[in-house]
């Protein structure tokens, strides 16, 4: 399988999907989502129930889970001061994010974690920082050692890289290959493949809910998503064909497209390369909402399609696949 890298630019850590993975890595955010799911709760019955936290940390989550769209907090009318916190559609659906990741976490090389753990909570934060600072979006398309990745995400200090690195190969995101000279490229796991589930579920609940407090879908995100996902697609062994792959997104200044041309061979993908200018018998675009909703199962026909739809139909409904549930 074909692949290149072009010089990659790094923005700060945490990009799409970010905030919402990170606040289910946390434990208590994710017990209090659970324990509100049941019913609204007093401050002092949510302490209880999460075990008696301190009541200053427990009101600092509940307020960041506030701020985030997922929970309200409602004054009682015969208690003025008496307040009630209570989730919302926006804290149920992220915890439909966490179902994702969940069924992801016990897909682990190591064998099954439990969300809310100390070792999801590494995993979790690996996959972050890996996703943030663009080393998924580099090492996606091949092997590569810390010194190319140095030079191609240099906004990141070399031991800073080290450090992700390491952090990402000790909970199986990466692996290493069989050092070739002074050099060792690291790769990424199948597991971290499948990571693309509940990224995207996490991308579609922050576009949903919490669209003005979370970082926008940008050209990067795009293609590490097409290049972690498309190797994991299963065709049919009677599909061949070329199919650009393009996302609308923001680079701040205007709107542009981003993604993948893919290259099929007798239902193998033969070449997924981050470039929209080669030929292709078909052509797939649209907003990152319209993507969303074709990845949940929507109608191919609210993408705008050209070319041959038997092969932009059956490359987007394996997308679907790859992308709905980890397997």
């Amino acid at each position: 399988m074909e692949h290149s890298a072009s010089r990659l630019s790094s923005r700060p850590p945490l990009r799409a999907g970010g905030a919402a993975l990170m606040l289910l890595a946390n434990p208590l955010n994710l017990a209090a989502l659970r324990d509100l799911a049941a019913g609204p709760q007093r401050l002092q019955e949510l302490m209880r129930d999460l075990g008696f936290p301190p009541r200053s940390t427990t009101r600092q989550y509940l307020q960041t889970l506030a701020e985030m769209g997922a929970v309200v907090r409602r004054s009682r009318s015969a208690f003025p001061t008496s307040v009630d916190y209570e989730i919302t559609e926006g804290g149920r659906a992220l915890l439909r994010v966490s179902d994702t990741l969940q069924t992801w976490l016990q897909l682990s090389p190591a064998g099954p974690i439990e969300l809310g753990s100390t070792a999801a909570k590494s995993a979790i934060k690996a996959l972050v920082e890996g996703w943030g600072s663009n080393i998924v979006r580099a090492l996606a398309t091949r092997p590569l050692s810390l010194t190319e990745l140095n030079s191609l995400i240099p906004r990141i200090s070399y031991p800073s890289l080290e450090r992700r690195l390491t952090a990402m190969r000790q909970v199986n995101l990466l692996a290493t290959q069989s050092s070739h000279g002074r050099t060792t490229p690291y790769e990424v796991t199948e597991w971290l493949r499948r990571a693309i589930a509940p990224i995207v579920s996490a991308i579609g609940w922050e576009r949903r809910y919490a669209e003005d407090r979370t970082i926008d879908l940008r050209r990067l995100d795009v293609e590490a998503a097409f290049l972690l996902a498309i190797p994991l697609m299963n065709l049919n062994s009677e599909l061949t064909g070329r199919c650009r792959l393009a996302v609308e997104v923001d680079d701040g200044t205007s709107h542009a497209f981003a993604g993948v041309l893919v290259s099929i061979e007798a239902g193998e993908v033969t070449a997924c390369l981050p470039s929209l200018e080669s030929d292709a018998e078909a052509w797939v675009a649209g907003n990152p909402r319209a993507w969303l909703r074709r990845l949940n199962g929507a109608p191919l026909e609210e993408l705008d399609v050209e070319g041959e739809i038997r092969l932009a139909e059956a490359i987007t409904d394996a997308l679907a696949r790859t992308a709905s549930e980890p397997q």
